[in-house]
């Protein structure tokens, strides 16, 4: 069955193309398993609950209508809007306009939000598509002052308060110099643009929307993570091909339910942070249905995400075997008025067996987070820039982790506070810090498989640099610095303080004390052993530092590669080998699961999903690697490189 939504329909017909629906949420209430739903050109002012999934064999299926421009938004247009003077304009809203949920009375807040002094509401106000400022008073209104941390200063002057009482709600705006009853003006009503309300309503496509503008809460891992849409605890959700943005937390939510905790470090104290998600993953385990045959095998991709204020994917524990595959996401945490150790372009726990690929992750406070968990994890042909505080971070993860052909391109790449990583054959300009973390004890599974295997602190180590390529920037000073700061301080997300980064400049110099495999163990407990390094066949330019027990490394004071970012906001990448010639050292070697060998703890190898061997012959662009060279590209000859998404 197919059925139609047009805004000229009613949603007591029929559904067809003849008499459509109304509201999408009308489609959502009646399409079952084999179904889809055909939406056409208009914007929809609604949350989306479908009330049925389908099947792994008969999807329901919600698309926007072939060449037709179809928006679903969380926002409602306000145009009653008084003169207060000042450039301060006022409106009086009834709270029965915004039904059971009042997003200006609702507060962000939750475990490992950073956020004490100032209060911030889900609701936002947007003037002509971009959303504004929240103010702490009135006369942050009548006099806005610059947002020192935000990306978009001059964007930080447009400003609004808000009051809410029992009966009304009121909401003053600086619009700077434009008149609101004559521009569109939309402030945020719903919570959810595409959520069901119930769990494990899975096997559902929603494909070639813009899903915009909603009043979504921070979602930690240890509580109910929320997004503009998600599958909310399903399985096997196709989202792609969508336009997302403007959620004022989370984009897109592949993560858990509220039934494993919520928030209950914050609410009830006793126990660390830690704990508590150390107990969801086992309420999930036992009682939650976090299994492959209910949870997870997510498909994202082909979506543009990008203007959510703290992840643009988020997930713990429901994110495992999924694919996040070819999105552009950008300006994500980039207003900057809140923080929290949750932001990223994807923040993901427990990324089991998730396979990462083919994404632009640019111009965001931090790329990719892996956090806990990240076995099986496969990154690749991924393009990182211009993120503030670095491209890649893994934190307290036991692997195996596997990051092949990307480009990273930041000041800062990688900060490692986690075991068991690999990295084979990418380009990296920017610089790591790793450190061990030995008063976490985090789990490690069955490969493949949710089944907890083990659980272990992080001793650092066991990582693989095979063919890669270490770019220093001309403008790097080689000081060890920190990459992020907070209101001033500097800071490092998620870090105890009881665990150190040892800062170094670019290359794998931060390993010398790491011991080589072959090294004879050494004389301290087992629990305080730092563990192996690999590093071999890695191309050092520009100043960039190998490791002191790197095997064959290849060393140029210059650098035989320019990278330039042609356009920033299409994500367009230039690269030039100045002398292709000088990329074959003559000593790589195709790179395979049997090189890589198996992590530490979970002793399991570097390999596909479905267990079968992996061989790393192939460049960037899918190019076959006659001659290895080091790097993501099959180069043969002087060559300059157009990568864009």
């Amino acid at each position: 069955m197919e059925y139609h939504v047009m805004l000229t329909g009613h949603d007591m017909q029929a559904g067809t193309v003849e008499a459509p629906f109304r509201t999408i949420s009308k489609a959502a209430a009646v399409a079952l398993p084999g179904d889809v739903v055909t939406v056409h050109a208009g914007t929809y002012r609604e949350w989306v609950s479908p009330q049925n999934g389908g099947t792994e064999h008969a999807r329901i299926t919600y698309r926007a209508a072939e060449n037709e421009d179809v928006v679903i938004t969380g926002a409602e247009a306000v145009s009653e809007w008084s003169d207060e003077g000042e450039g301060v304009w006022k409106t009086a809203i009834p709270n029965t306009f915004f039904g059971d949920y009042n997003p200006y009375s609702d507060v962000i807040g939750g475990d490992w939000y950073f956020e004490r002094e100032n209060v911030y509401h889900t609701g936002e106000v947007y003037l002509n598509g971009k959303s504004m400022y929240e103010a702490q008073t009135l006369d942050g209104v009548r006099r806005p002052v610059e947002t020192a941390a935000s990306c978009d200063k001059a964007g930080s002057l447009f400003t609004w308060y808000c009051e809410a009482d029992n009966e009304k709600t009121v909401i003053w705006a600086n619009f700077q110099g434009a008149d609101p009853r004559s521009e569109t003006v939309e402030i945020n009503v719903r919570p959810f643009v595409f959520w069901p309300k119930q769990t494990g309503r899975g096997f559902i496509t929603v494909r070639g929307f813009t899903l915009r503008q909603a009043a979504t809460q921070w979602a930690p891992p240890t509580a109910l993570q929320t997004g503009l849409i998600g599958p909310h605890w399903s399985r096997g959700w196709i989202i792609e091909d969508n336009i997302i943005s403007d959620s004022k937390n989370s984009g897109i939510s592949l993560g858990k339910d509220i039934g494993t905790g919520h928030n209950e470090w914050t609410r009830l104290g006793a126990k660390g942070g830690t704990q508590r998600e150390r107990e969801v993953i086992f309420r999930a385990l036992h009682g939650g249905g976090w299994h492959k045959e209910n949870v997870g095998g997510h498909i994202v991709r082909n979506n543009i995400i990008r203007d959510c204020e703290q992840t643009g994917i988020v997930g713990h524990l429901g994110a495992a075997f999924s694919t996040i595959e070819h999105n552009h996401i950008y300006r994500i945490h980039y207003k900057r008025q809140f923080h929290g150790a949750e932001v990223g372009g994807i923040k993901l726990h427990a990324a089991i067996d998730t396979q990462i690929k083919r994404n632009f992750i640019h111009d965001s406070y931090r790329g990719l987070w892996l956090d806990w968990q990240a076995q099986g994890t496969h990154i690749s042909r991924n393009v990182f820039y211009d993120n503030s505080s670095e491209d890649f971070m893994a934190e307290v993860c036991h692997g195996p982790y596997l990051l092949d052909n990307n480009l990273f391109l930041s000041k800062w790449a990688f900060k490692d506070m986690s075991e068991g990583g690999a990295f084979v054959h990418n380009l990296i300009l920017g610089k790591f810090a790793a450190c061990t973390e030995l008063t976490r004890y985090t789990p490690y599974h069955f490969p493949h498989h949710t089944d907890v295997y083990g659980v272990s602190n992080i001793y650092g180590g066991d990582n693989r640099f095979y063919n890669n390529v270490f770019l220093r920037h001309s403008d790097d000073d080689d000081s060890p610095g920190i990459s992020n700061f907070w209101n001033g301080a500097a800071i490092m997300d998620g870090v105890p303080s009881g665990a150190t980064f040892k800062q170094t400049p670019v290359g794998t110099a931060q390993y010398d004390d790491y011991p080589a495999p072959d090294d004879p163990p050494p004389e301290k407990p087992f629990f305080e052993r730092k563990l192996p390094v690999r590093c071999a066949h890695n191309l050092y330019l520009n100043g960039a530092k190998p490791c002191a027990r790197e095997v064959e490394p290849a060393v140029y004071k210059d650098a035989i590669i320019d990278v330039e970012i042609i356009d920033r906001a299409a994500g367009r990448i230039s690269v030039r080998i100045k002398n292709a010639d000088r990329l074959n050292t003559g000593l790589c070697r195709i790179v395979t699961t049997q090189t890589l060998g198996q992590s530490f703890h979970a002793e399991m190898m570097y390999e596909a999903p479905d267990g079968a061997p992996l061989c790393f012959d192939t460049d960037y662009f899918g190019n076959r690697r006659d001659t290895v060279v080091p790097g993501p590209f099959a180069v043969r000859d002087e060559d300059s490189i157009d990568v864009r998404y």
